[in-house]
């Protein structure tokens, strides 16, 4: 590994990526520090902490931004929600549709509506924290009173803060290395590491090497579980034109066990925070307030954040990989599963292997997501959360998903990679 990374850094095109890529995450960290004005930081930290579920989630995806009430609070989940509400209309809208099948003019097109559907739900993402500030104290707010001035700074530095996290990924995506939005969140999660682990071994440090060692122990399963496929056979009928002979090997479609990765999870604590949002601007609704405190935390939230897990896992996964699309894709190309007939038969036996697949997947991430939960509610110690299975399923993806890119940049250079 030392090989690669010495070997990476003397190639000056890889090693200007990987500069730009360290330069712009820096950028975003000391964004994450710099205050919104008008705001009191030590406030926000104090209801953020006691948050539990709720702004607790935000925060880690945040880096601490959102319980520094920095302009990085809102953090990357605006653009993450967007781009997945995107992929849930190519589905329903037939124009979204035919832009994901027009190339890369299409993807400019879904790409640039992403971005204002960002900006939207940054603008009422920062309403609701507006209203936090403003709401009594009995309702879970802090009683804060801005005037219109300050509100209107408030929000603007927000929604600026959120566009300039979604330039910074994509900057590093098109000129660095690695995924820029994915990066970022790897960045935001790794940086509560320190001060978390010092906090912790103060407090317990028995019950912090614990944690270490659990957690050393969901990375391997991760990793087991981010490699784990079916690999479904596929054979190819002989084909003679002219003197040449084309098809008659065999291949493979894989089908990954959790081929939702982290989506379920990001989507289902998206889902679950929407009616504590709505809770903000209507304090004098009784029935709302009374659904915002039972999802806020306790067992029924972690019953049925388990449950939406497992249901978006299968929703997820039906909508990025089509079984009827993949048959009449073999059929036209001469390709067949053996024992399995052409057509609809082989559509069916790809949505069986899919859905069978799909389930230990799906309840691996229930329970990395909801365990944590479980002990964070019992112990109230901050390193379970840091250390959840949600943080590590984040970091290991992300890890190995930029480690595969820099592989292939060596291998293209001639150079021995990480995976040898």
């Amino acid at each position: 590994m030392i090989d690669a990374i010495r070997n990476a850094l003397r190639i000056p095109d890889l090693r200007r990526k990987i500069i730009f890529t360290l330069s712009i995450i820096a950028l975003y960290r000391v964004g994450a520090h710099i205050p919104v004005p008008g705001v009191d930081p030590a406030s926000m930290k104090d209801l953020v902490s006691g948050a539990g579920s709720a702004l607790g989630l935000l925060n880690l995806f945040a880096g601490g931004a959102l319980e520094n009430f920095a302009i990085f609070a809102l953090g990357i989940m605006p653009y993450i929600t967007a781009t997945i509400i995107m992929q849930l209309l190519q589905a329903v809208i037939p124009t979204f549709e035919r832009w994901s099948k027009e190339g890369e003019a299409g993807q400019r097109k879904i790409t640039q509506t992403a971005r204002y559907m960002t900006l939207g739900i940054a603008l009422m993402e920062s309403l609701g924290l507006l209203t936090v500030f403003q709401a009594p104290a009995t309702s879970g707010g802090l009683g804060v009173q801005f005037n219109l001035l300050t509100e209107i700074v408030i929000v603007i530095s927000l929604i600026s803060g959120t566009a300039a996290i979604m330039w910074m990924g994509e900057l590093i995506t098109q000129r660095g290395i690695g995924n820029g939005m994915s990066l970022l969140i790897f960045a935001s999660i790794v940086s509560r590491f320190p001060q978390t682990i010092v906090s912790s071994f103060r407090v317990n440090p028995w019950f912090m090497l614990l944690v270490l060692a659990i957690s050393l122990l969901v990375v391997a399963a991760v990793v087991f579980m981010e490699g784990g496929q079916r690999r479904i056979p596929v054979q190819y009928a002989k084909r003679v034109v002219g003197r040449r002979v084309y098809g008659g090997m065999g291949t493979y479609i894989p089908l990954k066990v959790n081929g939702a990765n982290v989506i379920p999870i990001i989507f289902a604590s998206s889902v679950l925070l929407f009616p504590s949002t709505i809770a903000r601007f209507f304090t004098s609704v009784e029935w709302l307030q009374q659904v915002a405190a039972w999802l806020s935390g306790g067992w029924a939230y972690i019953l049925l954040f388990a449950v939406m897990i497992v249901f978006f896992s299968y929703f997820y996964t039906a909508l990025v990989f089509n079984p009827i699309e993949t048959a009449d894709n073999l059929r036209k190309n001469g390709g067949f599963i053996p024992g399995v007939r052409p057509g609809n038969p082989t559509a069916q036996y790809i949505t069986n292997v899919l859905n069978r697949i799909t389930l230990p997947g799906a309840v691996f991430l229930a329970a990395i997501a909801v365990v944590p939960q479980i002990i964070f509610q019992q112990t109230g110690d901050q390193l379970v959360q840091a250390f959840g299975g949600t943080s590590i399923l984040i970091m290991v993806g992300v890890a190995l998903e930029t480690m595969r890119q820099l592989e292939s940049q060596l291998q293209m250079r001639h150079y021995d990679g990480f995976f040898k």
